[in-house]
């Protein structure tokens, strides 16, 4: 059994289970589609290179392939066909930009045999992967092809002012007539690698209507899983590092704010998972090298990774893609399984039409409006960007304490430590205190009567001028903080008793309950002492 089927993608068809697509048989459909792209791109190789104009996105080549050949043409065994190209031009220019060349294109997609994979969808489209993971080339209807051309001149813009997405990257839009019948089909990147064994795959929508894998699509080797599928197999998702969550999350508000532009809706992401731990145990084989087995690395071309389409930094994306990882992006499970994800959007070309509508207008008679796919694209973008933030994928929290919660923590410390230094230097200051407050005593002498009077009266409150001991630096308490400052005592003990004087006038004392925290005792036996505790 092949890569491609262990990764539940199909295999090469046999001669005896061979698909046909439209009454062509699905060999002769891929003969042709090599000798049409390979006409066609060696033809482009002659024209100059030039900017891309806005009638460029409109124009369409032809060329009529016979099976006996022509003075342009090679002869071949398939039957007579027209092979159409649309906007050489502008998809040269999307080539160029993600740093395909001509030859590399055309050694993916002519000299080596494509591989056709199983469809996992129920669109019908026949799907077939270049032998070195590069390209995917599918099966479109024609109202998809009519769109993606409208599309070309807002996709061209997009692509300019930013490369790095997860919007799919086309790279040829093509069509083969044969038999009075039309073969219309895309070429894309490819965002499973076969180098890679997928453990799971997702189509993720975020809605919940009839999203869940059917019992034949549950048989296969590695089934295509839907929404309803993830949150069951995966409760808590998948968590990423802060900065791989955010640039991933940046990367989907962007592309889901392109497509609602577009009104375009349906589309899903297309999420493959694969489990390191699992490989491990298994003998750390992950995969295997397509075609020839001379590029077993990652794909070449450049933001075709997951990795490179979330990355900001491209020297960075260029580290993460040559090691191990194979361009898929590190995650962990919430048991602390490694994994590397795997992820693009994919099934843009979904706009929403009458017939859309019409859709949405009949199931949501039916259904919960809100919970099935088809909706009006503001509301589907919000839908999806929800379900992907908060139901797959998830940011590890890393244990830090902000400076908040550090100041209120040092407080009971505080506390205790100026508990200590007080107690500690009590017994030494006490003779000290007696000699200061004798000193006082011939200030208060003079102090009115009235106002030792009313201190006496009210023994919680003290002077608004500093004391004594805030002079000597012992301490100073407040209701809403505690200050400790211990500074060399021995050298200002010389004039502790002139701080530590009270001077007080008619405005000297503040009733205020801010200084309640001190306890404020008159000494009567000589009718003028002040004594004050912490």
């Amino acid at each position: 059994m092949s890569t491609a089927t262990e990764n539940g993608m199909g295999g090469p068809q046999t001669a005896s289970r061979e698909k046909t697509y439209k009454k062509t048989t699905s060999s002769a459909l891929k003969g042709a589609i090599q000798l049409g792209i390979g006409y066609t791109v060696g033809n482009l190789t002659s024209k100059p290179d030039r900017d891309v104009l806005m009638q460029d996105f409109y124009v369409v080549e032809s060329v009529f392939l016979p099976s006996e050949g022509s003075n342009l043409t090679p002869a071949h065994h398939y039957p007579d066909f027209r092979f159409k190209t649309y906007a050489p031009l502008a998809f040269r220019y999307f080539r160029d930009l993600f740093g395909i060349k001509p030859d590399d294109y055309l050694y993916s997609l002519v000299n080596e045999p494509l591989i056709e994979l199983a469809n996992p969808g129920a669109s019908g489209s026949l799907f077939y992967l270049t032998s070195d993971d590069e390209f995917i080339i599918k099966t479109v209807q024609h109202k998809e092809a009519k769109f993606l051309q409208r599309l070309l001149p807002g996709y061209y813009m997009n692509l300019n002012q930013n490369p790095r997405t997860l919007l799919p990257k086309f790279y040829g839009l093509y069509c083969i007539q044969s038999g009075g019948i039309n073969i219309r089909l895309v070429v894309m990147n490819n965002v499973l690698p076969r180098s890679v064994k997928m453990h799971y795959k997702y189509d993720l929508k975020g809605s919940t209507y009839k999203r869940r894998a059917s019992r034949k699509e549950r048989e296969k080797s590695c089934p295509t899983y839907k929404d309803l599928d993830f949150q069951d197999m995966h409760e808590e998702g998948v968590y990423f590092d802060a900065e791989t969550y955010n640039n991933l999350m940046k990367t989907l508000q962007r592309d889901c704010r392109v497509l609602e532009s577009f009104k375009i809706m349906d589309y899903s992401l297309l999420l493959g998972v694969h489990v390191l731990d699992t490989s491990q145990r298994d003998g750390g084989e992950s995969g295997q090298a397509g075609g020839d087995g001379r590029r077993p690395v990652g794909q070449r071309v450049l933001y075709s990774t997951a990795m490179e389409s979330i990355q900001g930094d491209g020297k960075a994306a260029e580290a993460v893609t040559t090691d191990d990882t194979m361009g898929g992006i590190p995650a962990k499970t919430h048991k602390d399984e490694k994994l590397l994800i795997f992820l693009g959007i994919i099934d843009i070309l979904q706009s929403y039409r009458f017939i859309k509508k019409l859709e949405h207008s009949w199931k949501a008679l039916v259904y919960d409006g809100d919970s099935i796919s088809v909706h009006r694209p503001g509301f589907y973008a919000s839908r999806f960007l929800k379900f992907m933030s908060t139901r797959v994928f998830r940011k590890t929290q890393s244990i830090r304490f902000s400076p908040s919660k550090r100041t209120r923590s040092s407080i009971p410390a505080l506390k205790s430590s100026s508990q200590e230094i007080l107690s500690s230097q009590a017994d030494e200051r006490h003779e000290e205190a007696r000699r200061d407050r004798l000193g006082g005593a011939r200030s208060l002498a003079s102090l009115d009567g009235q106002a030792v009077y009313g201190l006496y009266l009210r023994p919680d409150l003290v002077p608004a001028n500093p004391s004594f001991y805030e002079g000597s630096s012992m301490g100073t308490v407040s209701t809403s903080s505690i200050f400790v400052n211990v500074d060399n005592q021995t050298d200002e003990r010389d004039d502790a008793a002139s701080r530590s004087t009270f001077t007080l006038e008619d405005s000297a004392i503040c009733l205020t309950s801010e200084q309640s925290t001190m306890d404020v005792d008159i000494d009567r036996d000589d009718g003028s002492v002040l004594d004050v505790y912490l």
